[in-house]
């Protein structure tokens, strides 16, 4: 058997020894080859698939300390005229070994999972292309080229809608006769098969060629429906035509106003669709195409796929910023309302964090880039944004199933239609129309838009507003939210703690005392660590050497110094008990560190953070929407009362460790409350995690982004309120839908049954039925 070939990305390298070595553990393994790139973090391997398989090459690059991360692939579709067909390529590329997609029809996407050793992409694409679909390789910074070509497909379907409208407009007296109860006729009957075969064979086409495909691949669609539906119509007429039967009725027109109005429909529901789309379009929108670098004292404009990290970009009054990075000189009022939901401009300085896509509306600034291209924030989150409208909430999970059946039962139906209407009345020319009806007046795509239309404005909406939903089921779960438990540090509170008062307790003084704490908390990543190290460095203090830093999650932290073990830390944790001199400190609301060496204590230290403006108003706003706000925090009880109360919070649970938040968490869903949870991403990871859903406050955090599933990037509460109202209102919005599609069919379809309809009414009504949909999507952009 020939050699297989496959490459695998690798994770963890840090040099090109690291190559090496994987290179060397996986050429050990027999009837393997390897190449290991450092620069392109992959792995060449040629193997025998009689001695080894993909999950053993995987498992030999773990071993050796590495990771092999699975990928993520999106795919533009084309072709797809009904959910039916999303549902039929979500088949074809899901039994391909070791992928996991999903298609939206609304966005006309595929998103795939890709785990070590599933088929390339070529295979991919080879595979969507036999079921009878297009696809591409859909690029992250394609917006442009990929609207377009959205253009361009809707400049041909226009084209062929008015050759159809055309040779449609002299039905319209033969409709308007037929409407006036006569069925005789004006336009001759060969006239009308002159008119009407084109419009069946050469515009209808598509339908006849979609059909093909999918009943080929086992499924069926809506062109399905609209090819029997109008080929039955055309095929009768064409043949009472030329067999000369004057007596016989025929419905060339019905045929061809069919396929005319459903292609109309098409038109409009692709218009519609392209709006939903919008938020992707303005956030990379925000991104300019080329940047000012300065390089050795000379100023060169270089786009900004030239850009790297490290180049120093000049940003001038009027343009946005292109790269993530660090002010370096100068200062400037940056609007950055876009990225963050932050409404008022922000002034930047030296020293501080700006981030690409942002809008200098006045001043300098002289940045040094961090991160460019695909790796800036503004990038994270269109790639958030893009994933999250591409997946589907759990309420469209009823709407999957009724398509996946819709249109071999709307078949089933129009046969039984046309076999009972005929049986019964004898007229089988009628029960032919009947059947008509039913085939045409079906529709699967209101259904499979219902959802992910509504999904996609909301989400849209969110990202405008600095409020990033990680997917469908966060944006409805966040609807049923009765519970809310919030963190004190940085969520309630600034997150800013500042050091405001020292009590030596022994053998040191002040200064002393915050050197010692300082060198202890210069590891530490917790708010009141970096609070003790900033005071001592604004005082100038030089810190003692020490080692062995560890830290203990919910208590403190411990080093070695001189030999002696070093604890700051929780009073209780550090000292056993809490000093009577703390007690007038946590009365006053701050947080108390203790300090000691080797169990004697050398003293306290108190810190303040002050409650953010608008937490009263963000909890006042949370009690009235029916949500039960609970604080816990790992704080003193006299300190997180205090805060509490100035927060509007009646229930408080305090000195908690992280593993007891989470337990609380768990024992109120165990009630049947869905419970949500906020906080900072890193301390409260437990209780985030065993929320139903989580909120994180961002900031810009890369971090938070990648694991919450709501990141709030301005850090503010009042957004939280926001994503909740937001999120109920999409889902109204989705109920909406799914409440217009369901009657649509279940009153239409035995309307047409019993003859009620006419075909060419019950086309524009099925052609209308998408666009209905889709429009009330659309009414989400004006939610505020």
């Amino acid at each position: 058997m020939p050699a297989t070939r496959l490459t695998l990305p690798v994770e963890g390298m840090t040099c090109a020894a690291c190559a090496l070595r994987i290179e060397k553990v996986l050429s050990r393994q027999p009837g393997v080859s390897a190449s290991v790139s450092f620069a392109s973090e992959s792995a060449q391997i040629s193997y025998d698939p009689q001695q080894r398989n993909v999950g053993q090459l995987v498992a030999a690059i773990e071993q050796a300390g590495f990771s092999v991360p699975p990928q993520t692939l999106q795919l533009e579709i084309e072709g797809m005229t009904c959910t039916a067909c999303a549902t039929r390529i979500e088949k074809v590329l899901n039994r391909q070994p070791g992928v996991s997609a999903t298609v939206n029809f609304a966005s006309e996407t595929a998103r795939l999972q890709l785990a070590p050793g599933a088929p390339d992409t070529a295979q991919l694409l080879a595979a969507v292309s036999q079921a009878g679909y297009g696809a591409r390789v859909a690029e992250e910074q394609d917006g442009d080229s990929r609207e377009q070509r959205a253009a361009a497909r809707y400049r041909h379907e226009l084209r062929w809608f008015w050759l159809a409208a055309a040779l449609m407009l002299p039905f319209l007296l033969e409709m308007v006769t037929m409407l006036l109860g006569s069925h005789h006729g004006y336009l001759p009957r060969d006239w009308q098969l002159l008119l009407a075969t084109p419009v069946q064979w050469l515009v209808g086409w598509r339908f006849y060629r979609g059909a093909w495909h999918a009943l080929r691949g086992g499924g069926a669609n809506m062109d399905v429906l609209v090819a029997l539906g109008t080929g039955m119509a055309w095929a009768w007429s064409a043949w009472v035509t030329l067999a000369g039967w004057s007596q016989q009725h025929v419905y060339f027109e019905a045929s061809a106003a069919v396929i005319t109005l459903v292609l109309l429909g098409k038109l409009l529901e692709a218009r519609a669709k392209g709006r939903t789309a919008g938020a992707i379009r303005s956030l990379l929108a925000l991104t300019p195409k080329t940047a000012r670098v300065e390089q050795h004292g000379v100023v060169l404009e270089k786009p900004l796929s030239a850009l790297q990290a490290g180049d120093v970009v000049l940003v001038q009054h009027g343009e946005r910023v292109a790269v993530d990075g660090t002010v370096i000189d100068g200062a400037a009022v940056l609007d950055e309302s876009l990225l963050t939901g932050e409404s008022l401009p922000v002034e930047r300085r030296a020293g501080d964090r700006v981030y690409a896509g942002t809008h200098n509306q006045g001043g300098m600034l002289k940045v040094s880039a961090t991160a460019v291209g695909k790796r800036t924030q503004l990038a994270a989150i269109v790639r958030r944004v893009a994933e999250a409208q591409g997946s589907k909430a759990p309420i469209q999970q009823l709407a999957d199933r009724i398509s996946g059946v819709f249109v071999p039962v709307v078949v089933a139906i129009a046969s039984l239609t046309f076999a009972a209407t005929g049986l019964l009345t004898g007229d089988w020319q009628q029960a032919l129309i009947h059947a008509v009806a039913v085939l045409v007046i079906a529709c699967p795509c209101a259904l499979g838009l219902a959802t992910p239309t509504a999904v996609m404005v909301g989400m849209g909406n969110g990202a405008r507003r600095g409020v990033l939903f990680r997917n469908a089921a966060a944006l409805e779960h966040a609807a049923g939210i009765r519970l809310l438990v919030v963190d004190k540090t940085g969520t309630l509170t600034e997150g800013k703690p500042q050091v405001s008062d020292l009590l030596p307790l022994a053998e040191v003084d002040e200064n002393g005392l915050l050197a010692l704490a300082a060198a202890a908390e210069a590891g530490s990543e917790h708010p009141l660590g970096r609070a003790v190290v900033a005071e001592a460095g604004a005082r100038g203090l030089s810190l003692p050497a020490v080692s062995d830093f560890r830290a203990h999650v919910g208590q403190g932290v411990s080093v070695t110094l001189g030999g002696s073990t070093l604890r700051v830390g929780v009073p209780d944790w550090v000292l056993g008990s809490v000093p009577a001199a703390a007690q007038p400190w946590y009365a006053q609301g701050k947080t108390v560190l203790a300090v000691s060496r080797d169990g004697v204590a050398l003293g306290l230290i108190a810190l303040a953070d002050q409650l953010r403006a608008s937490s009263a108003q963000a909890v006042a706003a949370l009690q009235a929407q029916g949500i039960r706000v609970v604080m816990l925090t790992g704080d003193k009880p006299e300190s997180a009362g205090h805060i509490a109360a100035q927060a509007g919070i009646a229930e408080v649970h305090a000195a908690l460790r992280p593993e007891d938040k989470a337990a609380l968490v768990k024992v109120w869903q165990e009630q049947g409350q869905v419970v949500a949870m906020v906080g900072d991403g890193v301390n409260d990871a437990p209780a985030l995690a065993a929320a139903n859903v989580s909120f994180a406050m961002g900031a810009g955090s890369d971090v938070a982004i990648d694991t919450a599933d709501v990141t709030l990037m301005a850090g503010d509460l009042l957004h939280l309120v926001d994503a909740i109202r937001l999120s109920r209102a999409t889902l109204r919005k989705i109920r909406q839908n799914l409440f217009f599609a369901f009657i649509y069919n279940v009153l239409g379809i035995p309307l047409a049954a019993l003859g009620l309809l006419n075909p060419v009414i019950a086309g524009a009504a099925m052609a209308l039925s998408s666009v209905s949909v889709v429009s009330n999507s659309l009414l989400l952009r004006r939610w505020r």
